[in-house]
């Protein structure tokens, strides 16, 4: 009897945890966390009614290094009409972010912070490097985007972004 109290437990205690990790998966129509809470390393830009892309990167992801040039094009080309880029750098060391960060030529325009803690990891399930969040003025997730493919993701965040400061 104690093994099947065990089992029942177990299995009980398994659904629940399974479930609170579905549950905790940002998806398009959820709001996105405040920052605040988080304790990120860097100053995080005023994102209030503004149409935001959040990318979390590590220095050791090469679809991350190969996303950035993107990003600054995105930064550059947006930026202007209320677009803001906030890049949440999530490597364990602060100097492999700073050296990654250092090489880039030309030198990144947008905002990055670190999560050294990985809080603001877990709060949105972050599960693939690069993982980027594009959140409306209401600052609610529009889409999500798991890996960086190239030409096709810089697309489909141009026609988001683009989507998204007509109805601003």
């Amino acid at each position: 009897m104690a093994n099947f109290k065990f089992a029942a437990f177990a299995a009980v205690s398994l659904f629940a945890l399974a479930f609170t990790a579905a549950a905790a998966a940002l998806k398009p129509g959820d709001a996105f966390p405040d920052l605040a809470p988080f304790q990120l390393e860097g100053t995080v830009p005023d994102l209030k009614g503004k149409v935001v892309l959040v990318d979390f990167w590590a220095s050791w992801c090469p679809p991350c290094k190969a996303s950035f040039p993107v990003l600054e094009e995105l930064q550059k080309k947006y930026g202007p009409q209320g677009f803001v880029l906030l890049a949440v750098n999530v490597d364990e060391k602060k100097a492999d972010m700073d050296g990654f960060l250092k090489s880039r030529k030309p030198p990144v325009s947008f905002t990055v912070v670190r999560d050294s803690q990985q809080k603001l990891v877990a709060a949105v399930s972050v599960e693939t490097m690069p993982t980027s969040f594009i959140l409306g003025p209401d600052g609610k997730v529009k889409a999500v985007h798991s890996g960086f493919h190239g030409d096709k993701t810089k697309k489909q965040y141009a026609a988001e972004i683009e989507e998204l400061l007509k109805k601003k």
